[in-house]
């Protein structure tokens, strides 16, 4: 294996994706879980939902700050790594990632402060309304990235013109074939990773003597949540995929490990793909499944990868991608189901649930990142399917220049990880209490809020600086 500037070029491209990924992945749908604490706050007056939405924000502001951080360093990759991308697609590309930062970035960055320092300052329904735009400006800017991401899988709306691609149609390049699909299956993630995260760090502090009711909220916040969430990202996964066989086959052939075309294929459980020899080793299989999934019939006709024999992207990691995706997303529906059945059942959980929950707390990143390496590894040996190959694209600086940033990067990114996980440890520990109701520090209410009778009860007698 060469370290040439195409591979390093890929790997730092890599690293900075999986890094940054982790980010939005949480806030896209943190947001959401904000609005809904502070309208229960200003409809029930209880502290449990303002704990939760004091928690919570901080981890927000903090996943936000890193994912703008970790984005601009990634689009200045396509400039410096890959220019060949904006020479070719840059009339398309550049315009893409300009309305995801006048539209969502502004918005996001407008009503940030408001939604993190003005709840003593303003009137509620302005701080609840800022933390809305919030909410809507990470969805938003989910939209325009996810709609240049999907018309890299399939182009449509554009012409080629000397080498160029100029738009012809901008709503058929916003929705390309396979961008509603991508955009429901990743603000679904989003919503997964969110939930298995607010419900693993409530199971965290009831393990800590946590006593206080924001923590048993937020585990059943967060298993409620999943447990109608999972089952819907199977339904929207299985709709993805069978977009994904009419423009991708080769994809779906690689995830499939499946060599020739075969009609009643069979499901791979388990094997180990050999490139080489064109098959796959100690394989287990379900006789015609997989030709039922994705055609809907037990004698449908699969194509295989020895139909694009240079052509399809290299076939373990897209293959154990898919797998480990797959795997994760039922053992949250298994720990969802589960929890939900114990929490209908009776008021306390089994301990077990406990730390299966606390385990599952990076899940949905795992989920997540191998969906994504599945996607782009997939699309391979294309950067826009059928109009510019990755090679084509790449840069000519000296790889010594490369591997110089990358390793560079690469520290910098496991130090920032280490210190996000540990501030978010500091935070929901800090957040435990030895009694119900103790401890939780509380804003004076504003002048023209519907909680002046809360307020006259006792419930703002502490200020919360320290929260917010």
């Amino acid at each position: 294996m060469t370290l040439d500037q195409f591979l390093l070029s890929r790997l730092q491209f890599a690293l900075n994706i999986s890094f940054h990924i982790i980010f939005p992945t949480l806030t896209i749908a943190l947001g959401w879980f904000l609005v809904f604490f502070k309208i229960r706050y200003n409809k029930t007056g209880e502290r449990k939902w303002l704990d939760l939405y004091f928690l919570f924000t901080k981890i927000f502001a903090l996943s936000f700050a890193l994912g703008v951080v970790s984005g601009i360093t990634m689009s200045f990759q396509f400039g410096t790594n890959w220019p060949g991308f904006m020479n070719a697609v840059g009339n398309i590309a550049g315009p893409l990632l300009a309305f995801e930062v006048l539209t969502a970035f502004f918005l996001e960055a407008s009503f940030l402060g408001i939604m993190l320092y003005g709840i003593k300052r303003v009137p509620s329904w302005v701080h609840t309304s800022a933390t809305l735009l919030v909410a809507f400006g990470t969805f938003v800017s989910a939209f325009w990235i996810l709609a240049l991401n999907s018309w890299m899988h399939t182009p449509a709306g554009f012409e080629i013109r000397d080498g160029v691609a100029y738009a012809k149609n901008w709503f058929d390049i916003v929705f390309n074939p396979s961008m509603p699909y991508r955009l429901m299956h990743v603000i679904l993630s989003s919503a997964l990773t969110t939930s298995f995260f607010i419900a693993g760090l409530g199971a965290f502090r009831v393990l800590r003597k946590d006593k206080s009711k924001a923590a048993f909220t937020s585990i059943k916040v967060g298993i409620f949540a999943a447990a109608l969430l999972a089952p819907a990202q199977l339904l929207v996964g299985d709709l993805h995929g069978v977009n994904t066989v009419e423009h991708q086959p080769q994809k779906v052939a690689a995830m499939e490990g499946l060599w020739e075309t075969t009609k009643g294929a069979p499901l791979v459980l388990f094997g180990m793909p050999d490139e080489t020899r064109r098959e796959n080793k100690w394989s287990v299989e379900v006789p015609k499944l997989s030709s039922l999934i994705i055609t809907r019939s037990l004698d449908g006709e699969v194509k295989g990868l020895n139909d694009f024999p240079n052509n399809h992207p290299p076939v373990a990691p897209v293959f154990w991608g898919f797998r480990i995706m797959v795997g994760v997303g039922m053992a949250m529906i298994a720990i969802a189901w589960l929890s939900t059945f114990f929490l209908l059942r009776k008021k306390n959980l089994p301990k077990f649930v406990y730390f299966a929950l606390v385990a599952m707390i990076p899940s949905g990143w795992i989920a997540t990142l191998a969906g994504w390496y599945v996607t782009e590894i997939g699309r391979q040996p294309w950067l826009v399917q059928g109009v510019l190959r990755t090679a084509d694209a790449v840069t000519n600086t000296p790889p010594s220049y490369i591997a110089m940033s990358f390793s560079a990067f690469l520290v910098v990114s496991i130090f920032l990880l280490i210190s996000y996980a540990a501030t978010i440890r500091y935070l929901t520990l800090k957040s435990v209490v030895g009694v119900d109701d103790q401890g939780l520090d509380f804003p004076e209410s504003p002048p023209d809020s519907n909680l002046a009778g809360v307020r006259q009860s006792g419930v703002f007698g502490m200020g919360s600086e320290k929260h917010v």
